[in-house]
């Protein structure tokens, strides 16, 4: 019977490893996390972009500048990035040039609007943010949606904030006792 050489073993396992794992990080690198990049970086709206490709997860980071339509920034990405993408979650996370006075602002009318997404009343949402714009003068508030997020920006002056509501669409189906 033969022994084994332990030193040839070691080798061809290091081998196989870096080849299998330096295969799928530049599969990663080059065929999924490059042409997300590239989508994004045609957007003009966005200045500056970071991509997080995990396992099933997908969370992008986008630095906007003030006239950014962030809902066809959103559209266009998973329009044009669909094949990449698949089944990933996807976390999207929009920043602007927020204030001390916006950030306040949104968190005392976060509590309308929470009751609003939580009863699927995606309609009062507009209506609660403009009736608080009074307490802040100045304040600019777009709000609009498409199947997936509820997209509001809110801008006064040169500070401006990009929010993005996830919404999960009503589902159609028969009644229990129909």
């Amino acid at each position: 019977m033969r022994k084994l050489r332990p030193l040839p073993i070691v080798i061809s396992t290091v081998c196989a490893a870096a080849v299998l794992f330096g295969g799928w990080f530049t599969y990663q690198s080059l065929a999924m996390e490059s042409p997300l990049k590239k989508i994004v970086s045609e957007q003009p709206a966005v200045t500056d972009s970071d991509i997080t490709l995990q396992n099933s997860n997908l969370i992008v980071d986008l630095q906007l500048n003030k006239d950014a339509n962030i809902r066809e920034v959103v559209q266009n990405l998973f329009k044009d990035g669909t094949s990449i993408i698949g089944n990933k979650t996807v976390t999207i996370n929009a920043k602007g040039q927020p204030s001390p006075e916006l950030g306040t602002w949104w968190s005392h009318a976060l509590f309308d609007v929470a009751g609003a997404m939580e009863t699927k009343q995606y309609n009062l949402i507009p209506e609660a943010l403009q009736k608080r714009a009074a307490q802040l003068e100045g304040l600019e508030i777009k709000t609009e949606m498409d199947d997936y997020f509820m997209y509001v920006t809110l801008i006064r002056g040169d500070a401006y904030k990009f929010i993005l509501l996830p919404r999960t669409p009503a589902k159609v189906g028969a009644w229990q006792h129909a």
